[in-house]
């Protein structure tokens, strides 16, 4: 009986561990051409600023392909995150190639847009594929979208240990158990190798300096904390509201990206700069060590939640970095924090109020800037998470744990503007 036993676990873990294997290659390898080819075409557009004014053009082919041959797939992370709640039908592989080429279109012309979105959907198609070929039934399919999901995001920012968190957070942790947590980290760090594989290079951030631990500087962690909170919460009302305006105005899709990529294109001319339009990673890193113009986060917030409401593709979670370093940097103008620490607090802390996952950014803030800004990360995570509202960039995801509960009871009492 015993050796029945351990050969039906050693099938099991053996079937799981070639699943993750799998996967991990395999997304690891789309976030690579991703990575590549994003690099190219932003290459591509710094070096002929006139191609802003094919923006409207590139909308028109995103719109016109995903409504004639993308409806399933149409509503990205949204999707993955109703397959989990509530699992009706194997994600179709055709999302990756829509998403990737529509996201590439997107920065080749000029929008403002990320990339975590497109990699994450990419991951979670991939990793649905082997659901059939795994025989895998519909409890465990929710494992195999958490796999996919975490493969993306690890792969395609460098940070397996924040990408395995944030697969389980972002779900929730919704009636998930220990063998998705083992296997979450297994896939994020097998995809992040894979990446390493190809000699992709990530984007370095520090943090030189750290605040001395005193009462005066816990207050004014607290102060922007809060306000990096509130910041998330006008990036994912910014974008809601776009997509709202959009689909009431605007009644046939495929003229909506082609409408604002008009839009787009007349703005960039107007006020002189593309440093508000593709990743703005440039800016991101200035931040670290320069001041940054106080309006430059609610241009980058403006830009991104156009771009991605009339129908453009990209991720959010780039942008999101440059709003929270950018806000970062010109709060050092006033408050007596070291302008990186502040930059780097920002770059996650509103990441965490925009996807209500406090403990991955805390964990990416620590793989990206070090172990002894973790304190710091930390704090500010949690209180943007608390600070941000009841509404996330993800329609579909579900809020639930201390912060459901807080926003529930402040409801009660008439609170509708959160």
């Amino acid at each position: 009986m015993n050796l029945e036993k351990t050969k039906k676990i050693s099938s099991l873990l053996l079937k799981w561990i070639s699943i993750c294997i799998l996967i991990g290659f395999f997304s690891g390898s789309a976030s690579a051409f991703f990575l590549v080819s994003l690099e190219g075409v932003t290459q591509i557009r710094e070096n002929n600023n006139w191609i802003i004014w094919l923006l409207p053009i590139g909308g028109l082919a995103i719109g016109l392909g995903y409504h004639y041959w993308g409806k399933s797939v149409v509503k990205g992370n949204n999707l993955l995150l109703e397959e989990y709640e509530n699992p009706q039908k194997i994600i179709p592989l055709k999302m990756a190639p829509m998403v990737l080429f529509g996201t590439l279109i997107t920065h080749l012309f000029g929008g403002s847009a990320g990339r975590e979105g497109t990699a994450v959907q990419m991951g979670g198609a991939i990793a649905d594929q082997f659901t059939k070929l795994f025989q895998i039934d519909a409890s465990e399919r929710k494992t195999i979208l958490i796999l996919g999901i975490s493969a993306g995001f690890a792969s395609i920012f460098g940070t397996p240990l924040a990408g395995a968190l944030f697969a389980l957070e972002v779900l929730y942790f919704s009636k998930i158990n220990f063998k998705s947590i083992f296997l979450s980290f297994l896939v994020a760090y097998i995809a992040y190798f894979t990446v390493e594989l190809y000699h992709i290079k990530h984007t370095y951030y520090a943090i030189p300096f750290l605040a001395e631990s005193s009462f005066t500087t816990l207050f004014w962690v607290i102060i922007v904390s809060i306000l990096f909170g509130l910041a998330a919460m006008l990036f994912s009302r910014s974008t809601h509201f776009w997509g709202y305006l959009f689909s009431k105005t605007i009644s046939f899709p495929p003229l909506r990206p082609f409408v604002g990529g008009c839009f787009i294109a007349l703005a960039v001319y107007f006020i002189g700069t593309t440093k508000y339009i593709g990743l703005g990673v440039p800016m991101i890193v200035d931040a670290f060590s320069t001041p940054n113009a106080s309006y430059d986060f609610l241009l980058k917030i403006l830009f991104t939640g156009f771009t991605l409401g009339a129908g453009f593709k990209g991720g959010e979670v780039t942008p999101l970095f440059f709003v929270g370093a950018t806000l970062g940097s010109t709060l050092s103008l006033i408050v007596p924090l070291p302008i990186a620490l502040l930059a780097g607090m920002g770059f996650v802390a509103v990441f965490s109020g925009a996807t209500h996952t406090p403990i991955a950014c805390t964990v990416m803030g620590m793989e990206l800037f070090g172990i002894d800004s973790g304190i710091f990360i930390g704090i500010a995570c949690l209180i943007a998470y608390f600070s941000s509202g009841s509404v996330g960039i993800y329609n579909s995801q579900i809020v639930k744990g201390a912060k459901y509960h807080l926003y529930q009871k402040l409801k009660r009492k008439n609170t509708d503007f959160l």
